[in-house]
């Protein structure tokens, strides 16, 4: 058995809905202005252009309910996205053949700096430090694929201290998931484990200490995440 120099870190894993076993995290990664709504709320063209995608941390995910408020930042954004975590993978993989990977879903959000975002992005910048800092993505448990089957339809929707911020539909998705996997597996190695974040539709907006976030999916239920 080989020594490590230094304690292994530990490996982040997630509830699954009706079992006590859990999902380890391999990877993160996130499709960028997936809902036209939100691409045009963002300052973009709505239109079907190439999808882009950026990453977050596995440790960045969390499903305490609790998201603490970062420092360095005066302006954290709300991102509600379902999240697809993946049972298998490979390189080349085709859209029809795509779900076959797919292990379950679940509700997550995407917090973002959105302050910092906007400087980087001034700068020519990569979005890592606005996206990808510690318990940046709140996520609910899984739901597998047995369960729920594949949801490609459906209400999704975030309310901050009962009131309404962000809804949209599953199928105003831009890149459908199917497509996204195949996507990814052009450019990286999918494997078990992978999570991807699909996505927000519009209406994101601030959150300050104190806040609940309700956020909710068809077929996938709620989950509450107090802002600390």
């Amino acid at each position: 058995m080989t020594a490590l120099v230094i304690e292994a870190p530990e490996v982040v894993t997630l509830e699954i809905v009706g079992t006590r076993e859990r999902f380890p995290v391999r990877r993160v990664y996130c499709v960028g202005r997936n809902y036209a709504a939100h691409a045009v709320e963002m300052g973009h063209a709505p239109d079907r252009e190439p999808p882009f995608f950026f990453q977050k941390n596995s440790n960045n995910l969390d499903g305490s309910g609790e998201f603490p408020y970062p420092p360095h930042s005066l302006d954290v954004h709300h991102e509600v996205e379902m999240a697809v975590m993946l049972r298998s993978g490979g390189t080349g993989i085709k859209v029809d053949e795509s779900l076959r990977h797919i292990f379950g879903y679940a509700i997550g959000l995407d917090m973002t700096r959105r302050d910092l975002q906007a400087e980087q992005k001034s700068m020519g910048r990569p979005w890592e430090i606005s996206k990808a800092f510690e318990r940046s993505a709140p996520v609910g448990p899984i739901h597998t694929v047995a369960e729920i089957g594949h949801p490609n339809a459906g209400l999704i929707e975030l309310k901050v201290n009962g009131k309404d911020r962000q809804a949209g539909d599953l199928k105003q998705m831009i890149w459908k998931v199917p497509e996204m996997i195949a996507n990814l597996s052009n450019y990286f190695e999918l494997a078990a484990g992978d999570v991807i974040l699909t996505g927000t539709p519009a209406g994101v907006g601030p959150v300050v200490k104190g806040d609940v976030m309700t956020a909710s999916i068809e077929g996938l239920g709620e989950i509450s995440v107090k802002v600390i």
